[in-house]
């Protein structure tokens, strides 16, 4: 019986953590969505609505927290509890790049440089459904599918660079626009760490199951050091 109930709990965290995780995909979309059009209420609206996305974070730690305390569990399980302690923690940076999108639209004056619409939605929708596949891996402990994932950031940060030397090209042909520029770029820049986040949740979905850690993308300490502001 207590297995049952331990397990039933579990699996009412994963359900949290596919609910954060669609929560945060939709903010990115959204956030992205705001700035294509201007709209700044909606990135306002984006911006309020990522403590949403905090409160739901501390709450699913704090059911981690307290299974930890109160099943003592070990090897595999332990793993499972201390993989999704991580997964929340990546989900919440992620809802931060997505208001740092929104920030920044808010921010955002007229710049009268080439602006690659179409490159910043593909990468957003890229990164969203690398995002939404790595936590179906996450919960189905697939191993194969979580491995499959990582090769496709390289397409990320191809339109990454892209993006950045259309940005860039502008700034120096007209450097009137250089401030709004560079939240531009801070734009993309947030987009190429949201998929760098992904990685991570991969990695653990090979860690629960196998018990060692695949190192498939840039550590926790770089991309910390890459963020800058959120």
């Amino acid at each position: 019986m207590a297995r049952e109930i331990f397990e039933k709990k579990i699996k009412q965290i994963q359900d949290e953590i596919l609910l954060l995780g669609s929560m945060v995909e939709q903010a990115a979309l959204d956030s992205v969505a705001a700035f294509k059009n201007r709209d700044v209420q909606n990135a306002k609206n984006i911006i309020e609505d990522d403590q949403n996305i905090n409160d739901k974070r501390f709450a699913i730690e704090n059911a981690i927290l307290i299974l930890m305390a109160t099943q003592q569990p070990l090897a595999h399980d332990l793993r499972l509890l201390s993989a999704m302690l991580l997964v929340a923690n990546e989900l919440e940076r992620m809802g931060d790049y997505a208001k740092g999108i929104a920030r920044n639209t808010v921010r955002l004056g007229i710049v009268d440089i080439p602006i690659p619409y179409r490159d910043i939605e593909k990468m957003s929708e890229l990164a969203v459904g690398m995002l939404h596949r790595s936590l179906s891996a996450f919960v189905k402990e697939d191993i194969k599918m979580a491995v499959a994932i990582p090769p496709e950031d390289d397409e990320v940060d191809n339109l990454f660079n892209k993006c950045y030397r259309t940005i860039v090209n502008g700034m120096i042909a007209n450097p009137a626009t250089i401030d709004d520029a560079s939240l531009l770029l801070w734009i993309v820049h947030d987009l190429e760490r949201f998929s760098d986040r992904v990685i991570n949740i991969c990695e653990r979905t090979v860690f629960i199951k196998s018990g060692e850690m695949m190192e498939m993308g840039a550590s926790d300490e770089e991309m910390d050091e890459l963020d800058g502001e959120d």
